[in-house]
């Protein structure tokens, strides 16, 4: 049986293969959901404990980074839609499978395009 690792919590699941990350991250009580995420159509932030799409793939606002994306199931076409353009270690926890151990940070923050400028390389360090 694959292990799911949650970072932030400093907690080890074990899961059978196959579990969908939400169910495993809701299950064991792990908040998956940011206060304020981006709304689905405008961008703008709403708040997302409340408002999300309970796990269909819509809003993106359950994304994680994990430490092996092989891990996991392929990439859904939802989540090319949200997060396929960060990296193969960012994925929505409730369009992926567990294959595999695993370890998942939670709420994980954005590193967006400005960061990549040289004035800003140390924070893209710490994040």
């Amino acid at each position: 049986m694959p292990s799911v690792t949650f970072i932030k919590q400093e907690l080890t699941i074990e899961v059978a293969k196959g579990s969908n990350l939400r169910e495993v991250a809701l299950d064991n009580k792990i908040d998956l959901y940011p206060l304020f995420g981006p709304d689905p159509f405008t961008g703008m932030p709403f708040p997302a404990k409340l408002l999300n799409c309970r796990g269909k793939g819509f809003c993106g606002t359950c994304r994680v980074k994990v430490n092996d994306h092989r891990a996991l199931s392929p990439l859904s076409v939802r989540e090319e839609k949200h997060v396929a353009w960060e990296g193969k270690s960012y994925r929505l926890a409730c369009q992926t499978q567990v294959l595999e151990d695993v370890e998942v940070e939670t709420n994980p923050r954005k590193v967006s395009g400005w960061m990549d400028h040289a004035t800003y390389q140390k924070m893209k360090e710490i994040a």
